[in-house]
């Protein structure tokens, strides 16, 4: 270990010299309450720490001793269901401790130092062992396996010695290689440094979110990277919230980056209470939950991040779909800011560190559907909420986050304040990700890719449509035009809005999304021909099926899509009858 002494104190950002011999992002114990800190930069001036906890009181003169390591995370069973502040301090161990406030310099163990784990061999003795390899199971949770491997960093060997079938703990040896190194079901992992693959995959495969605005109109795939930007009160954090509890991700990594403390509360109160709808049990059994709130010290908010995504990329090298949810990353942008005017670089743009792209870019890079070093595939998908200073999208976190993802969901003001969720605006989202996923999407529905585009197109038109409505009202407009005002309003009201309080419109299936809005775009096409063919609108917009079509995403349970099938049929009778009475009327 390495001892200097502090010089200068600006808030969290401490100079100490005597740390010639440290490395740069060297965790460090800074003051005489041993703070956790990390060295950010060096100079001639000495070492430059951000310190990650609260420092108050702090003075010139104090100790600050390098641990000669950077940064790093504790990955092993226990990870699932924890709850972590920023640098992975477990909060429940440390309430035990110090009570509801945090005593400046508490330390806590990330997983149990004495807890047994079952662990079950799937190598044996003379086995050679790569780096990334799997070499047993521990059974984390009821619903998670976890996956023991050879550290990312190993040179590999063949096995000497593994260990029989039994209980043991994270620090005992699993596995001695010939090459002097162990294996244990624990490892450590720098938080900045991304965990290495195989290769890059496409994305090909889509996270299924169930919420029909999402998986038809802007999907996303395994291992993709989506933004969520919103004013306050539009519904970033439940969205979240609805695609962490029922997308197909096999393990959510939740980062509440400088949120406000009720609205964390909120989150660590819910979560353990919700229930997963695939196994039917606790959704904490396959989540990790980071509370980074506020009022904590802002060094920890910048480097919360991180450890969200290390935790992600670790279980994702056990071959499993791995969901990020990043609230909000404007907040970690902020720190970012804060940080960088206590180190006294020069502003860009809103007072933003110049470097705020690159951070940007690092992190959401870090996502992907990968082939692992141990032969499977994984993937980490990155949700992040944006929160645009007045709702503004062309502030700078909202712009250079637009230029590392390729799926865009834009919550709109007027839509949350009519209650319609989720407040998705189809106008200004966008997905790059829908034709990578044509091919998975044509096994489901093969009209897929044509309803979509049909409604999407419809509901611009509406748009263009509802400034002529403002000015003269609906009645001036010829009858093809206002009937593209009844479909988008049937598009709005039966297929993008969804209630979280029904128990069969909260999630939807891919086939009986696409067939829900297949049916309407049927409705409207063959109005189309019928007012073509004379019919009059009225006549039209007073078919009983109409409103059937309205109530089919509440009245059909995801598995009877036949049901939606029979409606679009009774379209089809619906418009043949009209057609017939309106023959046999002469035209009337």
């Amino acid at each position: 270990m390495i001892e200097g002494k502090i010089v200068r104190i600006s808030g969290p950002v401490v100079t100490a010299k005597g740390l010639d011999e440290a490395g740069l992002y060297d965790v460090v114990e800074v003051g005489s309450q041993k703070l956790a800190g990390e060295i950010i930069r060096m100079d001639s001036r000495g070492a430059t720490i951000q310190v990650y906890e609260e420092n108050t009181g702090m003075k010139i003169g104090e100790p600050v001793v390098s641990l000669g390591r950077p940064l790093s995370a504790l990955l092993g069973p226990g990870l699932l269901g924890s709850i972590y502040d920023g640098i992975q301090r477990p909060l429940d161990e440390l309430k035990n401790m110090s009570g509801s406030f945090l005593k400046p310099g508490i330390k806590g163990d990330p997983l149990d130092l004495k807890k047994k784990w079952h662990f079950t061999p799937k190598i044996k003795a003379g086995d050679e062992l790569k780096a990334g390899q799997i070499v047993g199971t521990v059974p984390e949770t009821q619903v998670v396996e976890l996956r023991v491997m050879v550290p990312p960093m190993s040179k590999g060997g063949h096995a000497v010695r593994v260990a029989p079938e039994g209980d043991y703990t994270i620090t005992d040896d699993i596995v001695e290689l010939d090459s002097g190194e162990t294996v244990r079901l624990a490892q450590e992992w720098p938080l900045r440094k991304p965990r290495p693959n195989l290769r890059r995959l496409p994305p090909t495969e889509p996270l299924v979110t169930g919420l029909r605005v999402i998986d038809v109109m802007f999907p996303i795939s395994k291992g993709g990277a989506a933004a969520v930007p919103g004013g306050f009160g539009t519904g970033k954090t439940m969205t979240q919230h609805a695609i962490a509890e029922w997308c197909d991700a096999q393990v959510i990594v939740y980062v509440g980056c400088g949120e406000r403390g009720n609205e964390m509360t909120d989150v660590l109160t819910e979560f353990p209470k919700l229930i997963d709808p695939r196994t039917g049990r606790s959704l904490m059994e396959r989540t990790v939950l980071i509370a980074n709130t506020s009022n904590m010290p802002v060094a920890a908010r910048e480097v919360s991040i991180y450890t969200g995504i290390t935790l992600a990329e670790y279980y994702r090298d056990m071959g499993y779909a791995v969901a990020v949810m990043a609230d909000s990353t404007s907040r970690w942008a902020e720190a970012l800011r804060e940080l960088s005017g206590r180190l006294e670089e020069m502003p860009a743009e809103e007072g933003f560190p110049a470097y705020l792209p690159t951070r940007l870019a690092e992190f959401y890079e870090r996502g992907g559907r990968v082939d692992t070093l141990g032969g499977g595939e994984g993937s980490v998908s990155i949700i992040g909420a944006v929160s645009p200073p007045g709702g503004d999208f062309s502030e700078p976190v909202t712009q250079h986050t637009k230029r590392f993802i390729r799926c865009f969901w834009a919550l709109d003001r007027e839509l949350a304040n009519a209650r319609h969720y989720p407040a998705v605006s189809w106008i200004d989202s966008y997905s790059e990700y829908a034709d990578d996923l044509g091919a998975w999407w044509d096994k489901v529905d093969p009209d897929w890719k044509k309803v979509r585009t049909e409604a999407l197109e419809l509901l611009k038109r509406e748009q263009r449509l509802q400034e002529i409505v403002r000015l003269i009202g609906p009645d001036a407009l010829p009858d093809e035009q206002r009937l593209i005002l009844i479909t988008s309003d049937m598009i709005k009201t039966g297929f993008l809005q969804q209630s979280s309080f029904d128990m069969v419109d909260r999630y939807c299936s891919p086939q009986k999304e696409v067939l829900l809005l297949r049916c309407i775009m049927e409705f409207h096409n063959r109005a189309v021909a019928s007012i073509k063919a004379g019919a009059p609108l009225p006549r039209i917009s007073g078919l009983p099926v109409r409103e059937k079509i309205m109530r089919l995403k509440s009245a059909v349970p995801n598995d009877k899509p036949e049901e939606v099938r029979a409606c679009e049929r009774e379209v089809d009778a619906a418009f043949d009858e009209l057609d017939r009475q309106y023959r046999k009327e002469g035209g009337r």
